[in-house]
C-alpha cells in the first residue's frame, strides 16, 4: 500500500510532459496488414487494472478490476496513470477500450475512504493524482472507448466523458452522471468544463446542479452517452466503432482532437496547485467531512 504514493509522486514529479503539452504522435504503427501471422497479444495486470494489447489490431483492452465497485483509490488513479503511459509510449497501440470486469458496474467514483478523516499532505497527492488521470486520458493521442457496462457516477462518469466516445449496456437499471452535489461536494471546473463539452451548457448546468444520476436511455438522448446496446453486444460494439476511428489517418484525427481538447487542458495545467489547494480547503471543512461520513455511515447501512 505504500507504494502507491511514491508512484503517484514519481508520475507528477518525473519530468515526463503531460499528454496535452506532447505532439501528437504520428509514428504509430499501422494495423497489421492481412496475410501476415498475426502479432502476440501482450498483457499486463496490476492489482486493479489489466490490460491486453492486441498488436495485429493496435488496440488495448483496460479493465477494471477492483471489487466490489472499482471505486478510483490512490492506488487505482496510480495504476490507470501508468497503464495509460505504458499504451501511450508503445508503437504498436493507437487505441484504448475501457470496461470493467465487475457486473452492473463501471466504476462508483472517487474513493470517499481516501476523502474522510485523513490529513491534508494525503488529500493533497490524492487530487494530484486524479488531476493527472484526467490529463492523461482526455489529452491521449490514442483512440479512446468507454464500454459502459454498468452504473457510473461521479469519478466513473468523469473517465467516460474523456473518452472520444461511449457506449453503455441498454440497461434502464444502469445510470451515469455527476452526482457530486449530492454528497454535499461541488465538482471541479475541469469535471465541468469536460461535462459541458459533451452535452452542452444547460444540460450539464441543470445535471450539476441537482447532482443528477441519468438512467442509460436518458443519458442517450442527452448525448451523455453515443450509443446504448445489449450487455453482450457492448465489446463486440466497442470493437466496431474502434475500427472506424482507426480507419483514419492519426495524424489528421490527434491534430483534430488536440485543437478541440487543448483549451480545457490548458486550463487546468495553469491552475494544478490552485485547483490542489481549493480542494484541501474545501474537503478539510468539518461541514464536508460529517456529509461524508454521513453518507459512509448509509452505504454501511445498505451493505448490512
Amino acid at each position: 500500500m505504500a507504494a502507491a504514493p511514491i508512484l503517484a509522486r514519481r508520475i507528477a514529479r518525473s519530468g515526463v510532459l503531460p499528454l496535452c503539452c506532447r505532439p501528437p504522435s504520428w509514428d504509430r504503427a499501422p494495423r497489421q496488414p492481412p496475410g501476415l501471422p498475426l502479432a502476440p497479444c501482450r498483457a499486463f495486470s496490476n492489482n486493479k487494472i489489466q490490460v491486453e494489447l492486441d498488436e495485429s489490431s493496435g488496440v488495448a483492452m483496460m479493465k477494471f478490476k477492483s471489487p466490489p465497485v472499482n471505486s478510483l483509490s490512490l492506488d487505482f488513479l496510480t495504476e490507470f496513470s501508468i497503464s495509460l503511459e505504458k499504451l501511450e509510449n508503445d508503437r504498436a497501440c493507437r487505441g484504448v477500450i475501457i470496461t470493467s470486469t465487475i457486473p452492473k458496474i463501471f466504476s462508483s467514483g472517487l474513493d470517499i475512504m481516501e476523502m474522510c478523516g485523513k490529513n491534508v499532505e494525503h488529500y493533497g497527492e490524492f487530487w494530484r493524482a486524479v488531476q493527472e488521470m484526467w490529463l492523461r486520458l482526455y489529452g491521449s493521442n490514442m483512440v479512446t472507448v468507454a464500454a459502459v457496462n454498468g452504473s457510473s457516477p461521479a469519478g466513473g462518469c468523469l473517465i467516460a466523458l474523456s473518452c472520444d466516445y461511449r457506449i453503455m449496456a441498454e440497461n434502464p437499471k444502469f445510470s451515469i452522471g455527476l452526482n457530486e452535489a449530492q454528497l454535499g461536494i461541488v465538482a471541479p471546473f475541469w469535471f465541468k468544463d469536460t461535462f459541458v463539452n459533451v452535452v452542452g451548457h444547460r444540460i450539464a448546468e441543470r445535471s450539476l446542479q441537482l447532482g443528477s444520476l441519468h438512467p442509460a436511455p436518458e443519458a442517450l438522448k442527452l448525448g451523455l452517452v453515443d450509443e446504448l446496446v445489449p450487455e453482450e453486444k457492448l465489446l463486440e460494439k466497442a470493437s466496431a466503432v474502434m475500427a472506424r476511428w482507426l480507419a483514419l489517418p492519426d495524424h489528421a484525427r490527434q491534430l483534430t482532437k488536440s485543437m478541440m481538447r487543448k483549451a480545457v487542458l490548458d486550463h487546468l495545467v495553469a491552475h494544478r496547485e490552485e485547483d490542489i489547494k481549493n480542494f484541501i480547503n474545501f474537503i478539510s471543512k468539518e461541514s464536508i467531512q460529517k456529509s461524508l461520513r454521513m453518507y459512509m455511515e448509509m452505504l454501511k447501512k445498505k451493505k448490512s
